[in-house]
């Protein structure tokens, strides 16, 4: 009889191309599928809770797999076994059993990501926030947040010919947080879902309004124009967390 689990994990993303499985690139996928087909004694094929682009991180990132054996009494075992296997860049924390239909990437109601933005030079951080040292108006930066909640279609903000139905986008949360007495900006994101490169475009073009580059009144008409190139230019990936993901259908059996 086949069973299907969840997998919950968390990863550096600096030498990865990405969670999805690619030709000649190194990936999330792509190492973890490999490791779990070695523990379990068959191939494993994992469908994740969505992209995520080259360098990004994730504190938590689900994906779901079928499998014949019945993992139930050595899933802690299991976990064990892989995480001494995998690189020290990727770590499991869970392996659990839900309902055949439940899905990593359909039934999930919602992402969160953080974008962290250090404005002191920190070696120890080099790889998870994208160093600015200029001047930044996070008033306006927030202001132009509050855009974001009218609109569903972000076309504006989604990479080039990715292939979806549809660029509609159902945003919950969007603010800009000032830490360490200013040495530090975080930003967070919430929605339904996201475009490929949208959080780190929506990023990049609120750094032009914060910068004086873009004002902060144009946001509405680059939206309503649905054209990637009215935007500003994608901020740098390493500074993009993956921080949650909601599955209140999702029930471990």
């Amino acid at each position: 009889m086949t069973h299907r689990y969840f997998i919950q994990l968390s990863y550096q993303g600096t030498n990865y191309h990405g969670w999805q499985i690619q030709a000649n690139a190194q990936t999330i996928q792509g190492v973890l599928e490999s490791s779990m087909s070695t523990v379990l004694g068959e191939k494993i094929g994992l469908v994740g809770a969505g992209r995520t682009d080259t360098g990004v991180h994730a504190h938590i990132y689900f994906a779901h797999f079928d499998c014949d054996k019945d993992l139930e009494t050595n899933s802690e075992k299991m976990v064990f076994q892989l995480n001494g296997i995998l690189p020290s860049d990727i770590a499991v924390q869970k392996i659990f059993r839900v309902n055949p239909d439940d899905h990593a990437r359909f039934s999930a109601i919602s992402r969160t990501y953080e974008y962290h933005i250090s404005r002191v030079k920190d070696p120890f951080r080099r790889e998870f926030e994208h160093l600015y040292l200029g001047k930044i108006d996070i008033e306006s930066m927030n202001k132009a947040c509050k855009v974001l909640f009218k609109h569903s279609d972000f076309t504006s903000f989604s990479k080039l010919h990715s292939q979806t139905e549809t660029n509609n986008c159902k945003i919950y949360q969007a603010r800009w947080d000032e830490l360490q007495s200013g040495a530090k900006l975080v930003f967070t994101i919430k929605a339904d879902r996201f475009l490929r490169n949208m959080v780190r475009a929506v990023v990049g073009t609120l750094l032009q309004i914060g910068t004086g580059k873009i004002e902060a009144g144009s946001l509405d008409s680059i939206i309503l124009q649905k054209n990637r190139s009215a935007s500003g230019p994608s901020a740098p990936a390493k500074g993009l967390i993956l921080k949650d993901i909601e599955y209140p259908s999702v029930k471990i059996l």
